[in-house]
Formats: C-alpha cells, structure tokens, sequence
C-alpha cells in the first residue's frame, strides 16, 4: 500500500517532484559528478565484498557516502526541500530509487538541461 501522497509508488511519486526539487545550478552540478560516483562506489562495495577484498569494499562505501553527503549539501542549496524520509526503510528506498533510477531518467529526459538552462549560476 502506497503512503499517502505517494499514489502510483515510489518511482512514480519520486519523479513527481524531482524538477521541482531539482532547480539550483549549484545542486544539479553537484548531482552530475556525485550520483554516478555514488553508484560507482556502491557497484564496486557489492563486487569487492563478494571478492572479499574488504581495504577496497571500504573505500568503495566511503566513495557512496561521500557522494551523498556532497548532495546534501546541494540540496541545502535549493530553495524547496524534498520531502522529510518517514524512517530507515522509507530513507534507503527514496536514497537508491534516486541514485539509479530517477536521477539518470531526469538526466535522460533532458529535464537536467532545461533545469539549468533556466537558471543562472
């Protein structure tokens, strides 16, 4: 059953919102060079642990979280804040929906380019 506000799941209510909350040059910039060194970081924890190199599965994690952490600092930017997480479980599924689904789906439906083509730095 979908939260209420959330009809259709999470995907659907996710891109909803996301230009919306997606407007500042500064945070779209950031979110260029961060969420694929998050999902980097995090296809090279997953192939590292399974190889049990775990210096490298470490310094994989620290890439991905890193990365998070440098788009908060965007989203800090932007002047709507996106929606507060309802807990743990809500936080990790909003967190990977973004970073592998909606994030590059805004990149490739070219509202990324029109988000910031309207706005000046």
């Amino acid at each position: 059953m979908a939260e209420p506000g959330r009809e259709g799941g999470l995907l659907n209510w996710q891109w909803r919102g996301y230009a919306r909350n997606h407007r500042n040059p500064a945070n779209l910039l950031i979110h260029m060079l961060a969420v694929p060194a998050f999902i980097a970081g995090m296809l090279a924890f997953v192939t590292l642990t399974l190889r049990a190199q775990w210096l490298g599965a470490l310094i994989a994690i620290l890439v991905s979280v890193a990365a998070f952490a440098l788009q908060g600092v965007g989203h800090n930017r932007e002047s709507e804040a996106p929606e507060p997480f309802a807990g743990p479980g809500d936080f990790l599924a909003r967190i990977f929906a973004e970073q592998f689904i909606t994030f590059p789906r805004f990149v490739l439906s070219g509202q990324w380019a029109k988000n910031i083509a309207s706005r000046s730095i």
